[in-house]
């Protein structure tokens, strides 16, 4: 949605940051200490850590595989068309998962899901190892995508829960990276865990359950409940003669007066009774650590089918093609790395792939780095330029640089692959995908939530089904796609793939906004609904 994030004239009647006194805090905050918009910096900084540390070992149990495929299947017996399958299944889970996950996510509360999900999926690594043939493979691979869902879009529901827009970016980047990174870090660990005396392959996943006990521990002492009742803070108004609709909270032609809070990027007009001022009672350290959120009549049917009724929203359809498109190019670098690295010229053992993996985390650092915090900037030039209002789609202008990044990744990898260059051309290709990889699932998840802020959970639903189905269809098939049309050519054919997809944000630039435009009504309706029951966040 547009919305008038800084105030250039000092003049409308709402809550403005406290270090950055133009810029307006959307969505509003309540006066309810417990308000996660209004907590602390140390507060929300922990709520960071709690979300990036799930992530990071969910994350990490479902990519430490990559760098094992080899003895996996020498020990055995599977084939390495198997691996990737199985792998695919687990992507495909991730997503349909969701349709479960999310709904009960906001009956009964985040945290409980996000704990679950955990221990559900420590349990299914400490099975694999276990696992003897190609049916219960599949199945534990089913079950982990299944459990594992939260990570695909629950997180960053939460990020918007804690966070304003104007810093937003900087923390869904975090996310990006601790699921790109997650992913990379995984295979570097794997291949040294495989080639330890005395361990073998079997200990990766014994590892991978070690670390998700230790984060359900920290997160079970150390996350709170993010989900918070506010009122629909948001009504239309035409900011110009023509077909501009911007989404603003009400009551913002009057400046008030404004207490800001020592350390934090927030304020608190004197008035706020139109604002949803709450009574409140603070929480205490043990209420905090609670399972149970505030009782709500049960949704759960209407939830899990919203998400479905989404796809009739292009915005949301597109990022999520984009969020699928972007993870797709570099899956299909991942799925052929340890097949390309341990056979001729190469001849790597599994720690040394996994070592080619750093090259994936510096990757993902200036891929964070690009879309979150320098992204947050640029958003915010932009509405100095443009009367302070912000588009959605402004944002979407820094997907210029992974239009040049993919390509080249892709063709220096198959190309370089197919004749045996060195093997530091592949690693920097490497990296250079994670990067743009990190780009793409930062735009494309902040792109979702800025356009729909009031839906955003059933939004990201619906984009991270379309991107988990292409993951699953490319994995199903990329082993005898690269067998069948050889290195250089199946990549040469993937680079052009790659740009032509990357290069549709031009259209969305052009036509994402009358998109939102001719969808608004219906969104208001959804949110309506939402609000009716009682599962506005």
């Amino acid at each position: 949605m547009a919305v008038h994030l800084v105030d250039l004239e000092h003049a409308l009647r709402a809550k403005h940051a406290g270090r950055s006194p133009d810029i307006v805090l959307v969505p509003a905050p309540s006066n309810d200490p417990d308000d996660p918009l209004n907590w602390s910096p140390r507060r929300k900084q922990l709520a960071a850590a709690c979300i990036s540390i799930y992530t990071v070992v969910v994350g990490i149990a479902s990519a430490a595989i990559y760098s094992v495929f080899a003895p996996i299947s020498k020990d055995t017996g599977l084939s390495l068309n198997d691996l990737n399958s199985g792998t695919g299944y687990m992507f495909l889970m991730f997503g349909w998962g969701c349709l479960v996950w999310q709904p009960l996510a906001l009956q009964y509360g985040k945290r409980p899901v996000f704990l679950f999900s955990m221990l559900a999926t420590l349990a299914v690594m400490v099975w694999t190892p276990y696992t003897k043939d190609t049916g219960q493979y599949y199945a534990s691979k089913i079950l982990q995508g299944f459990f594992g869902a939260p990570i695909e879009s629950l997180v960053e529901i939460s990020v918007a829960d804690v966070w304003f827009q104007h810093e937003r970016g900087t923390y869904i980047g975090l996310y990006a990276f601790s699921l790109a990174g997650s992913s990379y870090f995984a295979p570097i660990i794997s291949g040294f865990i495989a080639d330890a005396r005395g361990w073998g392959w079997q200990w990766v996943f014994f590892w991978c359950a070690i670390f998700l006990a230790l984060g359900f521990v920290f997160c079970f002492l150390f996350m709170e409940e993010t989900n918070y009742n506010r009122l629909t803070l948001s009504s239309i108004e035409d900011s110009k003669p023509a077909d501009s609709e911007v989404f603003e909270r009400p009551d913002i032609r009057e400046k008030s007066p404004q207490i800001p809070f020592s350390g934090s990027d927030h304020a608190i007009p004197l008035d706020n009774a139109a604002l949803g001022s709450v009574p409140y009672q603070k929480k205490t350290y043990l209420q905090k650590l609670s399972l149970i959120s505030k009782h709500r009549p049960l949704n759960f049917r209407k939830m899990a089918i919203r998400p479905l009724k989404l796809f009739s929203f292009p915005v949301i359809v597109w990022a999520g093609f984009s969020y699928g498109s972007t993870v797709v190019w570099f899956n299909v670098m991942n799925g052929t790395t340890s097949l390309i690295l341990s056979a001729p010229p190469y001849n790597f053992s599994p720690s040394i792939i996994g070592l080619t993996y750093v090259s994936c985390l510096v990757g993902v650092c200036l891929g964070a780095i690009w879309s979150g915090r320098l992204g947050d900037s640029i958003m915010l030039r932009i509405a100095r330029h443009n009367g302070g209002i912000v588009e959605s789609e402004h944002r979407l202008w820094l997907f210029t640089v992974s239009a040049i990044l993919i390509p080249f990744s892709l063709v220096l990898w198959g190309v370089g692959a197919a004749h045996g260059i060195h093997w530091f051309g592949l690693v920097f290709a490497l990296g250079v995908a994670a990067t743009s990889n990190c780009i793409g699932v930062q735009l494309s998840v902040s792109y979702v939530i800025d356009s729909y802020k009031e839906l955003s959970g059933e939004a990201m639903v619906t984009a991270t089904l379309i991107r988990n189905t292409m993951s699953f269809a490319i994995n199903y098939g990329l082993t005898p796609w690269v067998e069948n049309m050889g290195e250089q050519n199946a990549f040469i054919l993937a680079a052009f793939a790659g740009l032509a997809e990357c290069l549709t944000f031009l259209a969305m630039v052009k036509w994402g906004k009358g998109f939102r435009a001719k969808s608004k009504e219906k969104y208001y309706a959804y949110v309506r609904e939402k609000e009716a029951i009682g599962l506005i966040y």
